[in-house]
Parts: structure tokens; sequence; C-alpha cells
């Protein structure tokens, strides 16, 4: 019997020896440096949501995939998961105010959806003014949740903020099929204006629908004992596109933001499979339109059962060294649930170190891919080493490849996959985070 136990004994220790090494042979320097550089290229165009740059970084992605032997989701036959927005956009807006015609410069259309809206002083509540003594963003928040056909009267001492909004919905909002067909549209109008009072008023509105296609790349490893548990390995493959030319570039490459993150989400991938010991199922996916909503985030999530998921890792920015120093990330949520503790000790004995997140009042947790799979209670976090309240990159044409510290990305990514290997055993379960109420 004691020649069994430590027969047994050899055998795991000569496993995590040769897994060891496999990770140093398996994610390898090179391997990393050649998918950020190419996810992070010109070539991509920055990655724009709706551009020929994005289906570019998705076909890249796609090949990854399939060279390393992911399998599509199930009931999938690619690796591709499509779906459609409608985009929303006011092609004309014509309001008679108090018997004048509003200048459309002084109106600011939000939450219509109907292709046709018109309505009046007629019906009760149907107009509002904003209390000039408080801030517009927080009133508009606030109003743009309410799902009314209502007038809104607008201070001009609130038109820097005013003209912030309707420069940033100028390319319209961005809904579902089921927002197009409700039977009572709502539409919010601003108005720019000295009137204190509706007493009289026609608002009419003509929006223009346009159908958008979406996808988000993601493929599988079947697990073997636990196959109905899954864990997700993510980021978001989507950036900014082309903007505003700096110094003569115009390309924001998104390098950090989020190719660091996608490059770990596909290194992970090939390392578990050359492992192949997951008992639970792992799903690697690439989120779109992260940027412009978290739309690939919030489709995925709707296609699964939120309580079949046991943990997420979302990679977001770990292109640079944190404010920890090196070998050390953080990890958003951190108290919500023991994931992080489960990783770091999975991590004893090793250099690197998970933190809390030091950033609270960015409120990342909630910024992020995982903001939608956590609300429903999963334990679903993002590992980050991004100093966002320093960064003078984010978002800008300067976060390309040369600002990327490859070495930083690798001991992350390696962290990672070391750090989860309970959990994609299935050994470790982290506990739930409580449900948001909305």
């Amino acid at each position: 019997m004691k020649n069994k136990l430590f027969y047994a004994f050899i055998c795991l220790l000569i496993s995590g020896q040769v897994n060891a090494q496999h990770i140093d042979k398996i994610i390898t320097r090179e391997y990393v440096d050649r998918l950020i550089k190419t996810l992070s290229s010109d070539e991509m165009e920055g990655r724009g949501t709706f551009t020929p740059g994005i289906d570019k970084a998705a076909s890249f992605i796609e090949k990854e995939f399939k060279s390393i032997g992911l399998k599509p989701l199930e009931g999938a036959t690619g690796f591709r998961q499509s779906f459609f927005k409608y985009r929303v956009a006011a092609s004309a807006v014509e309001v008679n105010l108090n018997g004048t015609t509003v200048a459309p410069e002084k109106i600011l259309v939000a939450g219509s959806t109907s292709e046709v809206l018109s309505f009046d002083n007629n019906a009760t509540g149907s107009w509002i003014r904003l209390d000039p003594s408080k801030d517009f963003i927080p009133q508009y928040r606030a109003l743009s949740r309410s799902k009314k056909q209502q007038l809104v009267l607008v201070d001009p001492k609130m038109e820097k903020d005013f003209n912030r909004v309707k420069d940033a919905f100028k390319g319209g909002a961005m809904v579902d099929e089921k927002d197009l067909n409700a039977t009572n549209p709502s539409g919010l109008v601003f108005v720019l204006t000295n009137d204190t009072a509706a007493s009289q008023f026609k608002a009419t509105i003509k929006n223009e629908v346009s159908k958008l296609p979406l996808f988000n790349v993601a493929g599988m490893i079947p697990g073997k004992s636990k196959a109905k548990e899954l864990v997700v390995f993510s980021g978001h493959y989507d950036h900014l596109g082309i903007v505003k030319p700096v110094e003569g570039d115009s390309i924001a490459n998104g390098a950090d933001d989020d190719a660091s993150g996608t490059t770990a989400m596909i290194a992970l991938a090939k390392y578990y499979k050359k492992l192949n010991n997951n008992e639970r199922t792992l799903i690697f996916v690439a989120f779109t339109a992260e940027e412009i909503g978290g739309f690939g985030a919030k489709y995925f999530s709707e296609q699964l059962n939120p309580d079949d998921v046991v943990a997420m890792f979302n990679i977001e920015m770990i292109g640079k060294e944190s404010k920890f120093g090196k070998n050390a990330a953080f990890i958003t949520g951190y108290e919500r649930s023991d994931f992080g503790k489960i990783l770091q000790k999975n991590l004893s004995g090793t250099e690197f170190t998970f933190h809390p997140d030091p950033y609270t009042e960015q409120n990342l947790f909630y910024r992020s891919d995982n903001a939608t799979l956590a609300a429903l209670g999963v334990p679903a976090h993002t590992i980050s080493t991004d100093q966002i309240d320093i960064d003078k990159l984010y978002h800008t044409v300067k976060d390309e490849y040369s600002s990327m510290d490859i070495d930083n990305i690798l001991s992350t990514i390696k962290a990672i996959a070391k750090s989860a290997i309970t959990i994609v055993k299935g050994s470790d379960t982290p506990s739930r985070i409580p449900k948001l109420v909305r």
C-alpha cells in the first residue's frame, strides 16, 4: 500500500513538472508576439465594429482556433457566433414649440426606435423641464430609462453637455429587433430653449433603420466528467477603428485594448488543448462591439444558462506593467467571490501575485465584458494590468504594438493558465456572485 502511495506521489510530482515544462513550450514569447502584432497591425484598421477591419480580425482568430483544434460551440457549424443589431438614426426631426419652429441644432433625440413617431402636448406628462441648478448628464440618463414619449426643455446654461451628448449619439442608437416592434414606442426630444413651459408643441421624428451584422468568435474544448459545467475565457477583439488623425496617424490599433486580452485568450486555448486534462468544458470567445455597448458579451450570455457557468476569466489590457510592478495583475470584483483566492492559492510558490482592483472608483467591474454574466450571479471577473488612472495611450492612436511589454503579457498569460488549473480540472468551484437587482 505504501509503495502504491509513493508511486502515486511520484506520478503527481512528475506530472506537475511536465506541465510546468509544457507551458514554456506551448505559450512561447514568439507565439504571443505574433498574435498581438497581427491583431494590432494597421492591416486590421483598428478593428472598428461594422468595418472590414474587424472581419479580417475575426478571420484571423478563426484560423487560430482551427489550428489549435477547438470545436465550434454546441449546435454551431463554425466559430462565428452571428447576430444582428439595428441602428436607428434620426433622418428628420421637426419641433414646433409655443408657435415657433425649433432649429435642428437645438434638438437632441433619444430613445426613439420606430420609423416615424409624432406626439404633442395633448397627453398628460408630455413635457418636462430639466432642473437648471443640477447637472445635465444625470438628468438625461434618468429620463433615457423612462421609455416615454416626452418633450424635454433644456436651459441654455446646459448647452455644453447637451452638445456633447448630441455629438456622441449623432450616429444613432443600437437596438434589438424587439425594440423596433414595441406596442408603445418611446421617444424623447430634448430642446435647448429659454422657454420654461410647453403650452403648445408638436414633435415629429423620422428615423432611418439599418440592419447590421455582428459576430463573436467562439470555440470550445469539450469537458470530460463535468462537461455540462462551463469555464469561459474571453477578451474583446473590437476597438475604435479609424479616428480623427493625430500627427498623420488615424488608426486606433488597440494593441492593449484589447488585442492583448484576445491574444491571452487564444494562447490559453492552445495551452489547455495541449494539456487535455479539462474535466469541465472550456469556452474561448472573442467578443465584438465592447466599445459601443458590450453587445457581443450580452448576446453570448443570452445563449447559455448562466447557472451552468462555473467561472469567467475576462482578460482586458495586460500589455503594460501594473501599479504593483512586474509579475502582478489585478482582478475586478475581487471581494465579490473567492475566485481570486483560488487563483492565488494555485500560484503559491510562484513569483506572480493577483491583487484586488485598486481602481474601484472607476467601476471597472461593470465596465467590461464580464458584467452581463456577473449580474446573473456568475463569478465572472476581469483580469488586467492597466494603470487606468494614468494611462495616456488608452483610446488613442498611440495604443499600438510598439508600446506593448510582451514579457508582461507573457507572464500574465502563464499566471492565468497555472492559476485556473483547479477550476479547469473541476476540483475548485468559485462561490457565486450575488445577482444584480435592476
